[in-house]
Formats: C-alpha cells, sequence, structure tokens
C-alpha cells in the first residue's frame, strides 16, 4: 500500500492544509475505504474551532461521514462481515472522513445501493443516523405525534422531516428567513415557523410538541419546554443560540416532561452499528425508491474544505454541503 495520502489537516481555527499525511493502518476489524465523497457537518466546524476534539484512536481532521469502496480489509472483517473488495459503501465515522482514504471497523459500514451516488451516500450516514436515533431511540415517536425541528432547513432538520413525516407524525420546522422557508416547502413539514417574524414560544402555546430536535437553544429554549404536551421528550443536540435558559421545573414534572441530551459521535462501535442496521432497514428504502431523498446545497472538492465552511458558518446552506475526493 502507498505510505502517504491527501486530508484537509487543520491549519487552525481558521481553515485547511489540503497536504500529505500518512496512509491508514488497519486495525483488527478494520476494513480500509478509498472515499469518494465526505458530508460537512457542524461538528466539523466546532473541531476546527478547538471545541470539539475528535473522540481518542481517530484522526485529527474532520469528517463524520463518507461513501466510497472498499479498498482493503483485515483478516477478521473479511470473517465477521459481508463486504467484500471493491463493494460500494457508506460510514458512520468518528472523524477523518475529510481524506482519500480512511480505516474503520466494520460495524460502522452499510452497503450504499447502487441506485444511490457516492454523494448522495455522504448525505446519509451522520444526519440520518441522528435524525432516527433521536426521534425513536431517545424520542420513542409515535403516529399521530407532534414533533418539532429547529433548524429546518439543515441537513439534520430535513432529515428529521422526512422521516417523521413518513412514519406518520405532524412535524413544525423552524427557520430564519422566508428563503430558507421556501426552499423547504417540499420537504413536507406540515408548519414552517421563521422564528425572526413568529415568536417561536407562541408557536408551541398553539401547537403544542410531543418531540423535540433541539440544536440551537438559547434563552426561549425553557419556556419552549414548559409548552410541550403532557409527557414531552426534548431532546438536545446542540446550542448553537446558546447554553442558558430558564426551565420552569414545578411543569417538568406536573407534566412529566423529559429533557435529553444526546450525541452520536461519542457512541460506542456497537451502539453505531445497531443505529446503522435500523437505518438501513427502516429508512434507507425510502431514499432507495424515491419517496424522499437528501437535499444537496453544494458540491465541493476537498481542497476547498474552507469554502465548504464557509458556506455553513453563514448559514447559507439549504441541505447537505457535500466534499467530493476527485
Amino acid at each position: 500500500m502507498q505510505e502517504t495520502m491527501k486530508a484537509a489537516l487543520i491549519r487552525d481555527e481558521n481553515g485547511f492544509n489540503f497536504t500529505d499525511v500518512p496512509f491508514p493502518v488497519m486495525k483488527d476489524g478494520d476494513i480500509i475505504i478509498k472515499i469518494h465523497a465526505a458530508g460537512v457537518n457542524r461538528a466539523d466546524i466546532m473541531q476546527r474551532r478547538g471545541s470539539y476534539p475528535p473522540p481518542p484512536g481517530w484522526p485529527e481532521w474532520p469528517g463524520l461521514e463518507v461513501a466510497g469502496e472498499v479498498y482493503a480489509m483485515s483478516e477478521k472483517a473479511k470473517k465477521e462481515s459481508d463486504f467484500k473488495i471493491g463493494d460500494r459503501v457508506a460510514a458512520l465515522v468518528g472523524g477523518g472522513g475529510y481524506a482519500e482514504y480512511i480505516t474503520t471497523h466494520h460495524s460502522t459500514l452499510i452497503h450504499l445501493p447502487d441506485a444511490l451516488s457516492y454523494i448522495d451516500g455522504a448525505c446519509i450516514p451522520e444526519v440520518y443516523s441522528t435524525a432516527y436515533l433521536n426521534l425513536f431511540g431517545e424520542g420513542k415517536l409515535q403516529k399521530g405525534e407532534t414533533a418539532v425541528v429547529f433548524a429546518g432547513a439543515s441537513g439534520i432538520g430535513i432529515a428529521v422531516t422526512q422521516i417523521a413525516k413518513a412514519y406518520g407524525a405532524k412535524v413544525i420546522a423552524t427557520v430564519r428567513s422566508d428563503e430558507k422557508a421556501q426552499a423547504i416547502r417540499d420537504v413536507g413539514a406540515d408548519l414552517i415557523v421563521n422564528t425572526k417574524k413568529t415568536d417561536i414560544v407562541s408557536v408551541f402555546e398553539e401547537n403544542g410538541a410531543d418531540v423535540v430536535i433541539d440544536c440551537v437553544g438559547g434563552e426561549k429554549m425553557g419556556a419552549c419546554f414548559s409548552r410541550m404536551n403532557r409527557f414531552g421528550r426534548w431532546i438536545m443536540i446542540a446550542t448553537l443560540a446558546g447554553s442558558m435558559s430558564d426551565v420552569h421545573l414545578t411543569t417538568v414534572y406536573k407534566k412529566r416532561l423529559r429533557l435529553i441530551g444526546s450525541t452520536l459521535r461519542s457512541r460506542s462501535d456497537e451502539e453505531k452499528h445497531e443505529i446503522l442496521k435500523s437505518l438501513e432497514r427502516d429508512v434507507l428504502p425510502y431514499i432507495v425508491e424515491g419517496k424522499f431523498k437528501p437535499k444537496l446545497h453544494a458540491v465541493l472538492p476537498l481542497c476547498r474544505a474552507d469554502d465548504a465552511h464557509k458556506i455553513m458558518e453563514a448559514n447559507e446552506n439549504i441541505g447537505k454541503v457535500i466534499l467530493q475526493v476527485i
């Protein structure tokens, strides 16, 4: 095997150097993927800024979801998995996706159907796993319930809306501009709220909520939380608008509300494997059959990781930003 490969290495909090790094070395049970595309996520921006380091054992450059082909396999991976050299795959990884190759345990891969491109594949593992995990694993969403998703025009927001609607929920999605509201009309939310024009607390008062997927947080979170339906489940996955809010504690026990913190990146390979298998069974068929699909905002070459991050930091994206290895 070759000795080096190209990767987008963090230069400083402002950007990347596209440079040579050591070629990955497999551990027992690993598979090396030749990467064709990698998804860009907000966690990558946090990592670049120094506030979200990769878990131990993962590369220092970002990238949580990739699509490509199986390039090499350890003997254990050959025995324990149904993958083979040349298979088209997508993978949920702990870091290191901004590169030409990556090594990861075989349990973090899924087969990429021929009907989906590598670009499509790179949109799926992190975003749709996050949506599925938090709607059903943490939120226990039921048919007929109301789900609220903040940042509804983000990759995760769109995935949450698509999955929740497919499983019979009412969906309320928030955005911060009329342009973004218009751009996600076709995603399927029952109500799209521009929070720059409409007070989000009043939306909760009028509609209630059973499950909330929140990457925003901020000072209004507590007021909205207390206005959930009885037995409501609020899933906190990030705090982009701030980490502090006042919560009316009496309401918590009177309504039997639950505030649940959730992350995907730090979960074990075993947990990720179970999430991916559920995703492959319960969500991927909808995408393959065209009932819904990832919404793409931009596809840029890997060497332009700086520009990809600028798009997301400016909140320009509607859907996914993808880095393509060309």
